[in-house]
């Protein structure tokens, strides 16, 4: 089971790249989605959270986490975000692994996983799970102009962005750079170019970065 992490920044088209890829036959994981899961009422991880940010973030009833004040408080300084992955990045860690696991066990277990991860230089420490690292890359400017294009605030974007690893990062710590300067049918014939040539391998795996 070939393992595929792909990374990007926000608006980097990381997403539309994976979802290609799942139509073609991969399975797909979203550690973004697996956050959420990891936060979920009564989880050690949600306790870890409400311990760190307060008790006050919980419903008194459900035991849901109200993500907003969570936000608005972890994100208040680089300090409380890095409290935040701390708590949070272990547990999401061993959701992807056991989830790996659990697909690699099916009888009919799929060819190809490919993994979302918004946050490749906090991630490095499970990097050793991927055959492969793709990196999706696209200039900061070109990525603010379509998140905004499609209704998201310009200040909301730059926050999200400064959080996020560049493209630098990404390219020195990738197997294979993926440009999406050009349009979404330009991303989705380099999908589907990885896919076939992968297909046509074996499914050999390619790490080579460190």
């Amino acid at each position: 089971m070939y393992v595929a992490f792909v990374a990007g920044g926000i608006a980097s088209g990381k997403s539309s790249f994976a979802r290609r890829l799942q139509a073609r036959g991969a399975r797909r994981i979203d550690l973004d989605q697996l956050s959420r899961e990891v936060l979920a009422p009564g989880s050690d991880c949600l306790k870890a959270v409400a311990r760190e940010f307060g008790g006050d973030l919980l419903d008194p009833v459900t035991g849901e986490p109200d993500r907003a004040l969570l936000a608005q408080r972890a994100f208040a300084t680089a300090g409380d975000t890095a409290r935040l992955e701390a708590i949070e990045l272990p547990h999401i860690g061993l959701a992807l692994m056991r989830r790996l696991s659990s697909l690699s066990r099916l009888s009919d277990a799929p060819s190809c996983v490919v993994v979302e991860v918004p946050l490749l230089d906090r991630f490095q420490s499970y990097v050793h799970l991927a055959d492969e690292v793709v990196a999706i890359a696209c200039p900061l400017g070109e990525r603010r102009r379509r998140a905004i294009g499609r209704g998201m605030d310009g200040a909301d974007f730059d926050a999200r962005a400064a959080r996020q690893p560049s493209d630098e990062y990404l390219g020195s710590h990738c197997d294979t750079l993926v440009d999406n300067r050009g349009g979404a049918d330009e991303l989705m014939a380099r999908a589907d170019a990885w896919w076939e040539s992968h297909q046509a391998n074996g499914w050999r795996p390619a790490r080579k970065a460190e």
